[in-house]
């Protein structure tokens, strides 16, 4: 099942707001799947120094943005 979260600036807050309403829903992350978005990665590895975590960072062009 695909999340979005729709936002006037996409920034790292914002991507870091959606990856915690992701693992709020679905618990420990393994994967997540983004296109080549800075603030995207930038807050998935927020998150992973954060907490100690190891979510697996995926760039595939046409499936983009899948968390798992």
């Amino acid at each position: 099942m695909g999340y979005f979260l729709l936002t006037a600036k996409r920034d790292c807050k914002a991507a870091l707001r959606f990856v915690r309403k992701a693992i709020g829903q679905h618990g420990a992350l393994e994967k997540i799947t983004i296109e080549k978005s800075g603030a995207n990665t930038a807050a998935i590895e927020s998150d992973n120094a954060e907490h100690e975590a190891d979510i697996e960072i995926r760039r595939i062009k046409y499936l983009n943005n899948i968390v798992e």
